[in-house]
């Protein structure tokens, strides 16, 4: 069966997207297509409004619509905790636990040498200019407990070394080999409730 060239296209980029193979990108394109003017006009506004109001914060890396993002400029957060992630899916992550209440740092990556990620692709400007300026009292390394997270976090208190700030890292409740962004709320909870001074 021969399937026009834009519906192929649109199901070559929907099968590109996290969690959706062929199959499921395939099923996707054809429920936006059956009903254009409830499902795929309003996913069509709402990504080009995305594109259009969404930012990477320069303080931190998270994403919003606003500058700085909602989060460093609460006014409540405690600046004095950093909590540095790999992505901004696992600052949301930790926010959906809601244990965390300083400030956050996205790395946007981890030392990695077989995809190529190195200390200058790491996201540390805000992180350093935050310390460097006084008052950050702690740092807790959020990454994942994979060999690349462990090189990051081991990398990291090496650079932190010099400064008077305390680094923690995520204690129980983080698998080995476990990704922060698909953990539930009450085992991120968990593991940053038992962080320990490294």
């Amino acid at each position: 069966m021969r399937i026009s060239p834009e519906i192929e296209a649109l199901m070559s980029r929907l099968a590109r997207l996290p969690g959706l193979g062929p199959r499921s990108a395939r099923r996707a394109a054809l429920a936006l297509l059956q009903a254009p003017e409830t499902r795929l006009q309003p996913l069509i506004n709402a990504m080009q409004e995305a594109a259009r109001a969404i930012h990477t914060c320069p303080q931190c890396g998270n994403l919003d619509s606003c500058t700085p993002c909602s989060l460093c400029a609460d006014p409540q957060r405690d600046s004095s905790v950093i909590c540095v992630v790999e992505s901004v899916g696992d600052l949301w992550a930790l926010e959906r636990a809601g244990m965390h209440r300083g400030r956050y740092q996205v790395l946007g990556g981890v030392l990695s040498a077989l995809s190529g990620c190195g200390p200058d692709d790491l996201n540390l400007t805000g992180l350093m200019e935050r310390i460097q300026a006084g008052g950050v009292e702690e740092v807790i390394l959020a990454l994942g407990a994979t060999v690349e997270g462990a090189t990051t976090a081991h990398w990291l208190q090496e650079k932190l070394a010099p400064y008077e700030v305390a680094v923690s890292r995520l204690g129980h409740g983080v698998p080995m080999g476990g990704a922060l962004d698909v953990l539930d709320e009450g085992t991120l909870a968990a593991a940053l409730s038992s962080r320990k001074v490294l």
